[in-house]
């Protein structure tokens, strides 16, 4: 008789950091990296709107664009991520909005989040789960993640703002934002 070993593809990793990492404190001064994509022009609409608020309350803020991620580019595109992550105190990654989109948000903020950086994941609601499960199998189960409705692609500009505007208080809270004394965010 032939014996096979199955892999249980639900395994946990035997390390994981539970840790939600350092929260972001006072805006004030602080240089926020917001990771966009190719693919959803809804993050890209959210991402200009929220970085308005957050200029506002003292922050700068630089983007990092997503492209291909295979082959010779992929491995160009992750020395770009590290090193653009050496120039942020803050980052926000997104968007977790497919499959694939998900694994990869999750990725990059899991990477952000290893090198010390306050991080927040950005998913829609029905890739919420797959995300926080993501993060499990990538040794980081305490990621933050803020959930945006579902679904916003198919949306107009015009009814993405208005979700925005109504979830920009949320992301700040998982931050862990603390206005600094007579601070105004939000």
């Amino acid at each position: 008789m032939t014996r096979i070993k199955v892999l249980d593809p639900t395994a946990r990793r035997a390390e994981d950091n539970a840790s939600s990492g350092p929260d972001a404190g006072s805006l004030q001064g602080k240089r926020i990296g917001v990771r966009v994509d190719q693919i959803w022009r809804c993050w890209d609409w959210i991402s200009e709107n929220w970085e308005q608020k957050l200029r506002a309350a003292g922050a700068e803020v630089t983007y990092w664009r997503s492209t291909n991620r295979s082959g010779e580019e992929g491995e160009e595109q992750d020395r770009s991520l590290q090193e653009w992550l050496k120039t942020i105190d803050i980052a926000i990654v997104g968007l977790a909005n497919c499959g694939s989109c998900t694994g990869w948000t999750v990725r990059d903020a899991i990477a952000a989040a290893n090198t010390g950086l306050p991080t927040v994941a950005v998913a829609t609601k029905n890739f919420e789960t797959f995300a926080h499960e993501l993060a499990a199998r990538g040794g980081r189960s305490g990621l933050r993640v803020h959930v945006l409705p579902y679904p916003l692609n198919e949306l107009a500009r015009e009814e993405v703002d208005p979700v925005a505007e109504a979830y920009f208080a949320g992301l700040l809270e998982v931050m862990g934002v603390e206005p600094a004394r007579g601070e105004k965010v939000a």
